[in-house]
């Protein structure tokens, strides 16, 4: 049997570490890439019996992508899925946000995903097989205030995604996006520990009543990765936010609902 690879960023935590324990349960050995180490990802997934390594480094840095490609052909010669879903986030006024700033979100959220994309998808293209999930956010559909670099990087994302499904679906590559609503994660903690907002208001606004959880969207990735379930869809922009962004109820109605 053919080895099954799949390389995720942002792998330490989150929907990241979640989407590796998923990824490595369906039989895939993994790559795990991040800015900070993934040693307690790596220690979940070789107690299950997968196969894994970790590199650490900066995704929007060209030279790190290349030397992450070359582990990964050196390893095992192949690739099959590339999960992107490192990203940072930045919450400010637009007419407070320096230029630098922005284009660091920009850099994480948008250059890192073509890079990666660029060069294991050169990878899946000599395959003629391979899938590439991109992590955007219901911020690249719809307007989120006090967002407006993090909005623009997910807007650009998943035109990005739409772009490469054009290219490579021909020869063999889907490109797909998902596409979450608020996630309970480290990330979520961090932004409202700046006072912005609180579990309340995104309980009160989502149809469900909750977050999301990690697994939710590991488990639309692994939809996206495997080909015998979605091999037919390309280019697509998976909603996964429990119907936040089809619901236009006020919030009195919302609530009767309930």
């Amino acid at each position: 049997m053919v080895m099954k690879v799949a390389i995720i960023t942002g792998a330490a935590q989150g929907i990241g570490r979640q989407t590796a324990e998923v990824l490595a349960s369906a039989g895939y050995a993994l790559a795990l890439l991040d800015l900070q180490p993934c040693q307690g990802t790596l220690a979940q997934i070789h107690a299950a019996g997968a196969d894994a390594i970790e590199l650490t480094g900066d995704v929007s840095d060209e030279s790190f992508v290349a030397h992450a490609m070359a582990v990964v052909s050196n390893r095992w010669g192949r690739a099959d899925v590339l999960v992107n879903n490192a990203g940072i986030s930045f919450i400010a006024p637009a007419e407070t946000v320096d230029a630098k700033a922005f284009l660091r979100v920009l850099q994480v959220n948008l250059l890192a995903p073509f890079l990666l994309a660029k060069a294991f998808g050169t990878m899946m293209l000599e395959q003629h097989s391979g899938s590439i999930v991109n992590v955007a956010s219901i911020a690249g559909l719809v307007g989120v205030g006090d967002r407006s670099a993090y909005n623009a990087s997910k807007h650009g994302l998943i035109g990005l995604t739409r772009t490469l499904a054009a290219e490579w679906g021909g020869r063999g590559v889907r490109v797909n996006a998902v596409c979450p609503g608020w996630v309970k994660t480290e990330m979520d903690v961090a932004d409202q520990a700046g006072g912005g907002y609180n579990d309340a208001d995104i309980e009160g606004v989502n149809p469900m009543g909750r977050f999301a959880a990690p697994a939710d969207i590991a488990n639309a990735i692994l939809f996206l990765s495997d080909p015998e379930k979605s091999g037919f869809v390309n280019g697509h922009a998976l909603v996964v936010d429990g119907g936040w962004t089809v619901d236009g109820s006020w919030q009195s109605l919302r609530l009767r609902k309930r």
